[in-house]
């Protein structure tokens, strides 16, 4: 029998296209659609490792890609935001939620129709709809019709190869129908979903494959073991150049998959496929199309969602009690770096940026850093201008300073590439006003260095400061601490909470202000005594006109979080 090669490969390959662009607009979707709760639900996986494990199946059930969760945690862990065994936690629950792809194609009754009156009546929600909420769930629902009619194209593709002896031939080398098969199976399925990076797709080409009669069920239940290996890859890729955590929970990641599949291996033809046949007797019934006589499996979709699903329960079950001494493990055969390493916010891949909230979530992180390493370049500051002569204290200001303009250009990277996406406007907004604050924390930062700069030149002109113009510096200093941390403490709490936490900066702000007007006129006056130093009085100008942009800082942060600056 000869086939129409061309018209096979088009429709395989538009098909999966179309399925992957599905479940890219159902991911940003459902991200819309939850929204913050998605946010607050990332905190939960450290409360304890049953969290872990739900939020890791839920999140990545959102998302539809356990590739972005794995990617995002080891991000987490680079960070410290995350230990590892938290991380373990959440990347042995990922597994689970990424056996919804198969849930999804199992359930649907007929995936052309349903696939093209989907797009149908979404796609004109998502363009024409003026209510936001209404375009998202357009953008959905035009997801979920693009994967149904994808996988129509698949097999629609695949049908004609399905009586071809050649195409026959060769799937039959992949059968795992003997323990050498099962091997080169899971080899080859692994491979696969390394080089796509997506199980989801290599789950809908092979329950595809099944269904058209291509390949028996044994061997379409095999590539669930191999896909589970060939995923991890994505956990390594996000890893490089990132901490030793972060290589920790990437080969976490590796292991946990790899013995699981070792473990269950040797019962795979023995005991699992005999079990799901006498589970699921019409496994292998076959249906004629009595329109043009193709013969199809539609039955053997369920079942690959339940071994999906299983294997996934089974080995999270089977780690789950001894995630502890597993994390010990990791650390073993990853160890410390001989030179402590600095977290910082990792450069993130496309997968990460991919999902917003919780890519805003991670820099919202960074951000809530840069805040407290503000308060703390305030506090050794202020010892300094006590009079504490310190190097160690002045090189930490200098250090952290560098590093938070460090933080602050990768962040503005970072968010300016999340922001080339398709955003919804809470999103975009919540976005641009990290944008802002990040900048504006990076200026106080760069402050605190002027103002020390400033002091240490004093230092060298042997200038000394009077006990009562000491006093008067301090007493602003004080202030402006003050003001930093209750813009932190704003910063920390939820958004929707923000706007209480500063309904007194206005007054504040005008307080400092007053006060470094006053302590300014005070040194104009000593000015016109005849004993005055000049150099020492405009030194100390100089220092209250840093503190004037410091709190011109910090308004503009209290007022960009509660919604007054347009960011």
């Amino acid at each position: 029998m000869t086939i129409d090669a061309v018209l096979v490969i088009l429709k395989v390959s538009g098909g999966l296209g179309l399925f992957l662009l599905g479940m890219k607009h159902l991911s940003e979707g459902l991200q819309a659609i939850a929204g913050n709760k998605l946010r607050k639900l990332v905190a939960t996986a450290t409360t304890n490792r049953f969290a872990g494990v739900c939020t890791g199946s839920f999140v990545t059930a959102i998302v539809q890609s356990s590739s972005i969760v794995t990617a995002m945690v080891v991000g987490f862990v680079s960070t410290n935001l995350m230990t590892l065994s938290q991380a373990i936690n959440v990347i042995i629950g990922a597994n689970i939620g990424t056996t919804a792809t198969a849930w999804l194609i199992a359930i649907i009754p007929s995936a052309e129709k349903l696939g093209l009156g989907m797009i149908a009546v979404s796609a004109m929600a998502h363009l024409f709809a003026k209510r936001e909420r209404i375009r998202t769930l357009g953008l959905t629902f035009l997801g979920l019709g693009f994967i149904f009619f994808g996988l129509y194209m698949m097999k629609s593709g695949m049908k004609p190869i399905s009586k071809d002896e050649a195409v026959i031939g060769w799937f039959a080398i992949f059968q795992a129908t003997s323990a050498w098969g099962l091997i080169k199976c899971i080899t080859l399925c692994a491979v696969f979903t390394a080089v796509i990076q997506s199980s989801s797709a290599t789950t809908a080409i092979t329950m595809t494959l099944a269904g058209t009669g291509v390949i028996g069920f044994d061997t379409a239940a095999a590539s669930v073991l191999g896909m589970n290996i060939g995923t991890t890859l994505t956990a390594w890729l996000a890893s490089l150049g990132g901490t030793t955590e972060a290589k920790r929970a990437a080969l976490a990641h590796t292991l946990f998959n790899i013995i699981g599949v070792a473990l269950i291996t040797p019962f795979f033809l023995p005991l699992i496929i005999p079990m799901m046949n006498g589970l699921f007797p019409s496994i292998t019934k076959a249906v004629i199309d009595p329109a043009n006589g193709s013969t199809s499996y539609p039955y053997v979709a369920a079942p690959m969602a339940y071994l999906h699903t299983g294997f996934n329960l089974l080995n999270t079950l089977l780690f789950i009690p001894f995630v502890n001494q597993f994390a010990n493990l990791i650390r073993k055969l990853v160890p410390d770096a001989p030179v402590k390493e600095i977290p910082r916010l990792t450069i993130l891949d496309d997968r990460v940026i991919a999902t917003p909230v919780l890519a805003l979530e991670q820099a919202a992180k960074e951000v809530t850093f840069m805040g407290e390493s503000n308060i703390d370049l305030l506090d050794t500051y202020r010892k300094l201008l006590e009079g504490a002569i310190d190097e160690e204290m002045e090189q930490h200001i200098f250090h952290r300073e560098d590093i938070l303009d460090n933080i602050q250009r990768e962040i503005t990277d970072f968010l300016g590439h999340v922001m080339t996406g398709h955003l919804q406007q809470d999103i975009a907004s919540r976005a641009r006003v990290l944008l802002r604050v990040t900048d504006e924390f990076e200026s106080i930062s760069d402050e605190v260095a002027s103002l020390l700069k400033m002091l240490l030149r004093m230092r060298r002109n042997k200038l000394d400061i009077s006990d009562k113009g000491r006093a008067e510096l301090l007493a602003v200093h004080d202030q402006i601490t003050l003001f930093c941390k209750c813009i932190d403490d704003a910063i920390n709490c939820d958004i929707s909470e923000a706007p209480s936490h500063l309904i007194h900066i206005g007054s504040q702000s005008a307080n400092i202000k007053a006060l470094i007007q006053e302590t300014r006129n005070t040194q104009m006056t000593r000015l016109e005594t005849k004993s005055a130093n000049a150099m020492k009085i405009v030194s100390c100008m100089d220092m209250l006109s840093a503190y004037t942009r410091i709190r011109e800082n910090l308004l503009n942060i209290g007022e960009t979080i509660s919604g007054e600056k347009k960011s």
